[in-house]
């Protein structure tokens, strides 16, 4: 089942501070497209759950936090970090 993928602001914030320091931007913006895509097929089964309805999923050099919404079909993810 397909999902809509959103990131929350303050997680568009991050990853866009992620881009800005990173040494090879292209990395982090292929692991972004990689993560948006992912998500949006049964994001349930992605990475390892940590509390509740949040998990956590890496894509080196990225790593996010995300929540699925079941009934409304909605991924959202909460917050990103880089990864080694």
């Amino acid at each position: 089942m397909i999902f809509t993928v959103t990131w929350a602001e303050a997680a568009v914030q991050m990853l866009a501070d992620i881009w800005i320091r990173a040494s090879d931007r292209n990395a982090v913006t292929v692991a972004a497209d990689a993560i948006d895509r992912e998500l949006r097929v049964d994001p349930d089964t992605l990475g390892r759950p940590t509390f509740g309805t949040v998990r956590q999923y890496r894509r080196p050099p990225l790593a996010v936090e995300f929540e699925v919404n079941e009934p409304d079909r909605i991924v959202t993810v909460a917050a990103v970090w880089r990864i080694n």
